[in-house]
């Protein structure tokens, strides 16, 4: 399997990880609140990452990283878990999660835009045109979803913040990229966790929440599914999300690993014993013909 194969096969397992993962942050988050869920996934994907990395390493840390190679991992790390996580997670309070989700569909034309100007990525029109036609069919299917009760918040604010979170995602994608060209993926965003970590500490003292997170650690339920979320998502699913971006380009990497809400429409019938719209449905084959296009670029 050639490289570039090799990192559309990790862009459609990181997205069936993100899938995993949503459904056990969203379950956790609702028993002892977002922010909190962000921090404490950071510090168990940590453990985990430190684990990997004395057994592979033979320490505890990636030392043999430079300290520009840390620079730019940390600023990757701040600018896609912490400000595109707050941005988007208050954009769902505001605006609800359908239209943060649709806003959150130019995700993967940003980061094609992105990784053009800082990565000098170029895209043929046949990579473009698969693009185009997967992201198409996430937005008719994120397009169908039921939407929710009046959220009470800023509708203006929200919509700004939702694309604020798009951006943060986008850019801290490239700039992993950008910093880890061919830096193992797994020992990258080991360092992009730790200023991960590092960032939502400094949020979360500036609120002044410190009591309340510890509470937390009493809702042994919540912390299964934090744990879940932490190992499918900041450990595995990131991961291999940096590893199909060095291999077949940021771009299409993130076309791939946006398609979550597609991934999610199985779980919805065969777990979730939910209806499904024919919207969804077509957006659906829609965006898997899109991917499937990009295998045969």
């Amino acid at each position: 399997m050639s490289s570039y194969s090799l990192g559309l096969a990790a862009a459609l397992a990181t997205a069936v990880c993100w899938a995993i993962t949503s459904l056990s942050f969203e379950a956790a988050g609702k028993r002892i609140g977002s922010l909190q869920v962000n921090i404490i996934r950071l510090a168990f994907a940590i453990v985990l990452f430190a684990v990997l990395s004395s057994l592979t390493r033979g320490s505890v840390i990636p030392l043999d990283a430079t300290p520009e190679l840390w620079w730019w991992l940390a600023l990757s790390g701040l600018v896609g878990f912490v400000l595109g996580d707050l941005f988007l997670f208050q954009a769902f309070v505001d605006v609800g999660a359908r239209t943060a989700m649709l806003v959150f569909s130019a995700v993967p034309p940003l980061t094609a835009v992105f990784g053009w100007l800082i990565l000098g990525e170029r895209l043929v029109p046949v990579q473009l045109a698969a693009m185009a036609i997967t992201v198409g069919g996430i937005v008719l299917v994120t397009s169908a979803i039921e939407p929710v009760a009046e959220t009470g918040g800023n509708q203006v604010r929200g919509v700004w913040l939702a694309v604020l979170g798009a951006v943060g995602q986008a850019l801290g994608l490239v700039l992993s990229r950008y910093g880890a060209p061919q830096y193992d993926a797994f020992a990258a965003t080991y360092i992009r966790t730790i200023a991960g970590f590092v960032g939502f500490g400094v949020v979360i003292t500036g609120r002044g929440i410190w009591k309340q997170l510890l509470l937390s650690f009493r809702d042994r339920r919540a912390l299964r599914h934090v744990a879940t979320g932490a190992f499918f998502g900041p450990f595995l699913g990131v991961s291999l999300g940096l590893y199909a971006a060095q291999r077949a380009g940021t771009g299409v990497a993130a076309t791939i690993m946006a398609t979550v809400p597609v991934i999610m429409i199985p779980l919805a019938v065969f777990v979730l014993h939910e209806q499904v719209r024919a919207r969804e449905v077509f957006g659906a084959l829609l965006a898997v013909g899109g991917v499937a296009g990009l295998f045969f670029v």
